[in-house]
C-alpha cells in the first residue's frame, strides 16, 4: 500500500473497531468458553485462554464473567455448546475475505455469511480458497514519530520475529500468535506502548480499493461482523477514503 496512506488507514480501522464494541463481550464471553473447552481451564497452560483472558481484562471485562465463562467451557456450569467453523471467499476488486465464526447452529451460519457475500457484490469460495493468504500473527503498531532503531532493537530484544516500518514513519511489530502478550508487556516495560495491537490473520499481501469500490467492500465487511455468530473478519482489502 502507498506508504502516505499506511497510518491514517491503520486509524482508521482502528476507530472502527471501537465504534463495535457493543458486541465484544459476547464475542470474547464465546470465545473464552471454546479455549476452555479445549486446552482446559488454566490460562497459563492453556495459550489461546490467556489470550482470550488477557483480551477481555483489556476491554475492562468483570472478573466474574471471565470465570464463569472458563467454567462453561471445562463443564463446571451449564452453557451452550459452541463449535469453530471458518468460511472464505471474495470481496469487491476480488480481494480476499475469510470469516471466523462460533456456532450452535452451523446451517444458520452458513446461510447468513452466504446471503451477506450475495447481497453485497462479494462470492463465498470453497474451504482453503483464500486461507493461505493470510498469517497467523500478533501485531502491534506504533505511531510515526517512535524512535526505529530503539524499537526495533527492544522487539527483537522481546522475542519478536520481525519490524516493519512504513514509509509513513509508523511502525509494525510482527510476533508468534501466542508470544503475542510476552511480546507486549515487554515493550511497554521498555517504554515503548502500541496505539494498535492483536491476535490477527495478517494478509501477505494487500488489495488496495479506492471510490465507489471501497464504500461497497466497507459494506460487506460491516454485514459480516454483524452477523451474530461471527467473531472476526479478516480481509486484504486496504480501504481508501
Amino acid at each position: 500500500m502507498a506508504g502516505h496512506s499506511k497510518w491514517a488507514n491503520i486509524q482508521h480501522r482502528k476507530g472502527r473497531q471501537d465504534a463495535k464494541r457493543g458486541k465484544i463481550f459476547t464475542r470474547l464471553i464465546k470465545e473464552i468458553t471454546v479455549a476452555a473447552k479445549m486446552g482446559g481451564g488454566d490460562p497459563n497452560m492453556n495459550p489461546r485462554l490467556r489470550l482470550a483472558v488477557d483480551k477481555a481484562k483489556a476491554e475492562s471485562m468483570p472478573k466474574d464473567n471471565i470465570e464463569n465463562a472458563i467454567k462453561r467451557g471445562t463443564g463446571q456450569l451449564d452453557g451452550v455448546d459452541y463449535v469453530e467453523c471458518r468460511y472464505e471467499g471474495y470481496g469487491i476488486g476480488g480481494a480476499a475475505v475469510m470469516v471466523d465464526c462460533l456456532t450452535d447452529n452451523k446451517t444458520r451460519t452458513v446461510a447468513d455469511v452466504r446471503h451477506a457475500f450475495s447481497k453485497y457484490g462479494g462470492n463465498m469460495g470453497t474451504d482453503g480458497c483464500v486461507a493461505f493468504q493470510f498469517s497467523h500473527c500478533g501485531y502491534l503498531v506504533f505511531a510515526p514519530g517512535v524512535d526505529e532503531d530503539a524499537l526495533m532493537e527492544a522487539a527483537l530484544e522481546s522475542g519478536a520475529e520481525d519490524v516493519v516500518v512504513n514509509d509513513d514513519g509508523s511502525m509494525e511489530v510482527i510476533t508468534g500468535p501466542y508470544e503475542f502478550t510476552d511480546v507486549k508487556e515487554a515493550l511497554e516495560a521498555k517504554g515503548f506502548k502500541a496505539e494498535m495491537g492483536e491476535v490477527t490473520m495478517k494478509p501477505q499481501n494487500e488489495t488496495e480499493l479506492a471510490g465507489d469500490d471501497a464504500a461497497r467492500m466497507q459494506k460487506l465487511l460491516d454485514a459480516l461482523e454483524d452477523l451474530d455468530d461471527v467473531q472476526d473478519v479478516y480481509t486484504s482489502a486496504v480501504l481508501e477514503d
